[in-house]
């Protein structure tokens, strides 16, 4: 019995145990400028939100989406795990250069690693909207957040 309540404690006080199974709130917004586009974007910069991400949300404005502040600038990894919208992500140097841009596909859990060594910002679209609006990597965004001073 006592081992049971061990292992019960145990369980409940895992991640996997209080795993997200629902959208996290709309977060904190910044107005980013892209080339002649305006992007209002969720900052995403502390872990839990990082890690939830989009998770679970149904839809996406066409100009809105969700920049990821990263807490160290490195190489950086994506994936789709319960998230149903079509993306595409920005891996973003800490200038403000777009490095590379990949299209995401709903609920692939195969992480999508950036090529470049130092992303420090990754912003999430609707699928394809980067390739409609003429943006591609080289392209500087305007208006990001600064980053944390370990940076």
């Amino acid at each position: 019995m006592k081992l049971f309540l061990l292992a019960l404690a145990a369980a409940l006080c895992s991640n996997t145990a209080f795993a997200q199974t629902s959208a996290q709130p709309t977060l904190p917004t910044t107005t980013l400028r892209i080339g002649s586009q305006t992007v209002t974007a969720e900052i995403a910069d502390e872990d839990h939100e990082r890690e939830a991400g989009l998770m679970f949300r149904e839809s996406l404005g066409d100009n809105r989406g969700m920049l990821f502040v990263m807490p160290s600038t490195g190489p950086t990894a994506f994936w789709m795990k319960n998230t149903r919208i079509p993306l595409a992500i920005a891996y973003i140097e800490p200038n403000g250069t777009i490095a590379e841009i990949h299209e995401l596909k709903p609920f692939n859990e195969k992480p999508v690693r950036s090529n470049f060594p130092r992303i420090a910002y990754a912003l999430e679209m609707p699928e394809g909207w980067f390739t409609k609006k003429n943006i591609w990597p080289g392209e500087r965004i305007a208006g990001l957040p600064k980053l944390p001073t370990s940076q």
